[in-house]
């Protein structure tokens, strides 16, 4: 691909991926960028910080910035730094993707509406429109939404199914300013490849313990080693109490088995070479009770 970076021509900027938790926001950045950065799981709250994803055209370069999904629940600690992660990414925005699912608006996605700042075009997304048997309903919903707040425009798509992807770049495209690129033609994320490994592992943990795992848990490198193309990575999961290390571990340790061997070859995919992983468990009690500690495990 021949970047044209003239900048009478080439259009750059942030968009910003919102919406409530679990509407689709890291399938969809991954699906944009066409390589999975951002983790994804059934579970609301597993994105927990601002992961970039860059994709680069012949005359245009889409930065995405995926955010925690916008938690009206609980104020504890984590929420809030969550929470204003995705107010400081709305107004460092160029555009903003409003994700929404098809069929569905409720007084979360509500409470994402009001937090749109008025100043930067935003595109209403809406997430998982091959679900909805009826397309009929999809339009009269979509201009329901759309009477709450001025958008730029309207794009029904599926991540999954990377349904419409195209037209949504196509509508993004024209709200960029025009710039040079910010980042190489072949960068596909600002993260360095411990943070992913992080990620990774995270996703696994959220995927195979489910809803037996309260939110406090996450996961720590202690030590990542490249030794020419074989990289050597020792991670440990932090639980809040005894009781949680058994979940994480399973019968005769076969649930953490299966988060490691999945891991690794989700490591294994994204670095193009050999992982050797290690994880273990630790009980670090109240790790996610204050903003000090958080910024310790490395919480903006």
């Amino acid at each position: 691909m021949n970047v044209n970076s003239d900048t009478d021509e080439f259009r750059c900027g942030y968009i910003a991926i919102v919406g409530r938790p679990n509407v689709g926001k890291s399938t969809l950045m991954n699906a944009l960028i066409g390589a999975k950065v951002s983790i994804t799981s059934r579970k609301a709250q597993t994105t927990r910080h601002r992961i970039t994803g860059i994709q680069t055209k012949e005359q245009a370069q889409y930065i995405y910035v995926d955010t925690p999904g916008f938690q009206t629940r609980h104020s504890n600690p984590l929420n809030r730094t969550l929470n204003r992660t995705v107010t400081n990414t709305l107004m460092a925005s160029d555009v903003i993707l409003f994700i929404i699912e098809a069929g569905t608006f409720g007084p979360a996605d509500q409470q994402v509406v009001d937090l749109l700042p008025k100043n930067v075009p935003c595109i209403l997304v809406i997430n998982k429109s091959d679900r909805v048997k009826d397309k009929a309903i999809l339009m009269p919903f979509a201009q329901k939404v759309m009477a709450l707040f001025p958008f730029a425009a309207v794009v029904p798509v599926s991540a999954t199914l990377k349904f419409q992807l195209d037209s949504l770049e196509q509508e993004t495209k024209k709200y960029l300013p025009l710039n040079p690129p910010v980042f190489g033609e072949d960068d596909i994320t600002d993260r360095s490849e411990k943070f992913l490994a992080t990620e990774i592992v995270r996703e696994k943990l959220f995927r195979f313990v489910g809803d037996e795992l309260p939110y406090t848990s996450t996961v720590l490198i202690e030590k990542f080693e490249q030794e020419g193309n074989l990289r050597r990575i020792f991670v440990a999961i932090l639980v809040d109490r005894d009781g949680h290390k058994s979940m994480v571990i399973g019968n005769k340790g076969a649930r953490l088995k299966e988060i490691s061997t999945q891991s690794r070859q989700d490591m294994e995919k994204l670095f193009g070479g050999p992982v050797y992983l290690e994880i273990w468990i630790k009980v670090k009690s109240g790790w996610a009770d204050n903003e000090a500690g958080l910024r310790a495990y490395g919480y903006e």
